[in-house]
């Protein structure tokens, strides 16, 4: 009996990290989970609920990108906008669909009625534009107030309240 069996091997700490790994991924499983419910699903829930959202609760909007729409604006879509920029190489495009929030029908029918108007307004407006004027974000706000601007023009008042960009791609 020279060799004697020798001790076994403890395992233990191998399974004090697999349950310490285990528990960490649990709780910040449960964490992320209570963060998302409580940022995320609970506004939407009181919402639903009939409680007004605070940006909604003034009915106020206006061109520069506020957050509150008009109780009784009414959305113009339109047409898509596709045309050069006026990069040195010439080799680029903007393809740029919008839609405008107006306060009435009858602003909605003017626009309509302006069609020609307004698709030339905007297609000066956007083919003056290189890319790099369009590729901050900052130059995209700044785009639709210069849209609204020029819309507004053409109606002759401060009939258009907020213009929403709904496609662009610049190519």
């Amino acid at each position: 009996m020279a060799e004697e069996a020798a001790p076994p091997k403890k395992k233990s700490g191998k399974l004090k990290w697999i349950i310490l790994i285990l528990l960490l991924l649990l709780l910040g499983g449960g964490g992320g989970g209570g963060a998302y419910w409580w940022f995320v699903m609970r506004p939407a829930a009181q919402n639903a609920e009939g409680a007004p959202e605070p940006a909604k609760a003034e009915g106020k909007a206006d061109a520069k990108g506020g957050e509150a729409p008009a109780r009784n604006a009414k959305v113009a879509k339109l047409p898509t906008f596709l045309v050069n920029l006026a990069d040195p190489t010439g080799r680029r495009y903007l393809k740029l669909t919008m839609e405008v929030e107006v306060g009435s029908d009858a602003t909605v029918k003017e626009l309509e009625g302006q069609s020609a108007k307004v698709r030339d307004a905007v297609i000066l407006l956007l083919s003056s534009k290189s890319y790099a004027d369009l590729a901050p974000i900052e130059s995209k706000l700044q785009l639709k107030n210069e849209v609204a601007e020029r819309l507004n023009q053409i109606l002759g008042g401060p009939k258009v309240l907020r213009v929403y960009i709904t496609e662009m791609v610049i190519q």
